[in-house]
């Protein structure tokens, strides 16, 4: 039988996101509101924290309540700056495809995916990826790109916009960015065995004139306000929804973390800065400091 092809992977390898998106690009009031949401809605502490596009570690101190934090991303030199700002003490950095993470079942007792599904080619085989590393009763916290935000809609009505924000389908605004409709994301998260709960709803002010004529202080302390509006509709650019893991586990080997990529055996051995799989003899490397589980060293 032909291997399933994967899905496309938006790579931020090399990019200058941290500095070319976020640092002096005036999304202070973005960055603020987000915080807020995810400490109201992600536990304050807890055993192992899997950050799923972790990038640079732009939120990685919210997470000190945990004993182990792992980020992972697909771009090396992203986790790489993340290693560089935080260190090893109580850290994992791992480069890896979210649609085959290579962590054993289970293992999770929290996961944050944020500013990331929108970049999903499978956002339905993405969620279900997270839930096989997650424990039962796990808390994922979930952030997606709301196809239905007021803006869309008023552009439709407008005929500026030729997509209904109406429509449950994903749709794709540029290669491999995509908004979804809060229900679409509703039943793949139940599908995925996920219980969703509180929803925040967040950036209600993102528009280039608010944030230029109105303090940033004064947006942030409104959206705080504003966002309890998640639990009667969902009308902003940005929702964030926490999600309980709900059915059994698989079994995983007691004491076993990874989980091989390639063939999914859990038996995996470290020899230096290597892994070797003694299931297919794939060899996984480790680049200053990052565990790169993109492509084996050989096998």
């Amino acid at each position: 039988m032909a291997e399933q092809q994967m899905p496309d992977i938006c790579d931020y390898e090399g990019s200058n996101y941290r500095v070319d998106f976020w640092e002096g690009k005036g999304r202070d009031y973005e960055d603020r509101v987000e915080r807020i949401a995810i400490r109201r809605l992600l536990p304050p502490a807890g055993d192992c924290l899997l950050d799923v596009g972790a990038g640079y570690g732009r939120y990685t101190s919210l997470f000190e309540g945990y004993r182990q934090v792992v980020l992972l991303d697909y771009s090396l030199s992203q986790l790489e700056f993340a290693r560089q700002r935080y260190g090893d003490d109580g850290f994992l950095y791992v480069a890896a495809n979210v649609y085959r993470m290579p962590f054993v079942p289970g293992i999770f007792d929290a996961v944050t995916m944020i500013r990331v599904l929108h970049h999903m080619q499978e956002p339905i085989q993405a969620i279900s990826s997270v839930r096989q590393v997650m424990r039962q009763q796990g808390v994922f916290l979930l952030e997606f790109a709301n196809k239905r935000n007021l803006k869309a809609i008023v552009r439709r009505l407008l005929g500026r916009q030729a997509w209904s924000p109406f429509n449950r389908d994903p749709v794709e605004f540029v290669k491999l960015n995509y908004d979804f409709h809060p229900q679409y994301v509703r039943e793949a998260l139940i599908n995925a065995n996920f219980k969703p709960g509180r929803a925040l709803t967040v950036s209600h002010f993102r528009l280039g004139l608010l944030k230029r004529l109105v303090p940033t202080g004064i947006l942030v302390a409104l959206d705080s306000l504003f966002q309890f509006t998640g639990a009667l509709w969902q009308l902003t650019p940005s929702v964030f929804v926490r999600n309980e893991a709900v059915e059994a586990d698989e079994a995983r080997p007691e004491g076993a973390f990874w989980r091989c990529p390639a063939c999914g055996s859990l038996d995996l051995k470290q020899e230096g800065e290597t892994m070797l799989c003694q299931g297919c003899h794939a060899r996984w490397g480790k680049v200053n400091g990052v565990y790169n589980f993109k492509e084996p060293l050989s096998g």
